[in-house]
């Protein structure tokens, strides 16, 4: 069973491009646009989602909040936060992510610098349309120890390792969380209310 059958999110890749235009385009489209940009060594990629999209990845984020919250884990969410570091020529805007293992590392701060402050510890990224930049490389440099990445059907669970991320069956950040159960979580959200939905996932916790 497939959640989202038609998705009409635009993506646009542009090779050649300098930093100083990615940080132009970062501060021009601040606060006032949906599009989210990603950068690879003077590849950008612009993607504006669609409402199918970001359906399935609010509904992420908030298995990721009922997962933390049952298990008594305290968690920033970051949103789509801009992430880059001038000096690897990278960065990107995640769909969503979290800090769980570095809240307190980022508590109170109103920006957050790669230089001196952690990247997040779990990304999520929806995949239905096959993007045209592989955003792992760029992850794995900035230190993203875990992405979570959905397609409309199938979930996989990369967690960094040796410089590249991997996949694995089971989440490190949440731990015993399984792929196969994330996935049978968002297939469920189409079946119930919103409050049985979270009170289902946070049963499934108490039970383990």
């Amino acid at each position: 069973m497939a959640i989202a059958l038609h998705d009409t999110t635009q993506r646009i890749l542009l090779p050649g491009v300098r930093w100083c235009t990615y940080e132009a385009l970062l501060a021009d489209m601040d606060d006032t646009s949906a599009a989210r940009l990603a950068y690879d060594h003077g590849t950008l990629e612009i993607m504006v989602p669609s409402f199918s999209h970001e359906q399935l990845n609010r509904l992420l984020a908030a298995i990721v909040e009922a997962l933390a919250m049952s298990m008594h884990l305290d968690f920033i969410n970051a949103g789509s936060t801009t992430f880059k570091r001038e000096d690897v020529a990278r960065g990107f805007e995640p769909d969503s992510c979290f800090y769980l293992q570095h809240v307190d590392a980022v508590r109170g701060h109103t920006t957050i610098d790669l230089a001196t402050d952690p990247p997040p510890d779990l990304l999520i990224e929806i995949d239905i349309t096959h993007p045209s930049l592989d955003k792992l490389p760029i992850y794995a440099m900035l230190g993203v120890p875990e992405v979570w990445r959905y397609d409309g059907q199938h979930m996989l669970i990369y967690h960094l390792g040796d410089g590249t991320h991997s996949v694995v069956d089971t989440s490190v950040v949440l731990p015993e969380v399984t792929a196969q159960q994330l996935a049978y979580f968002v297939l469920l959200s189409a079946t119930m209310p919103r409050h049985a939905w979270f009170a289902a996932i946070q049963s499934h916790v108490h039970q383990r």
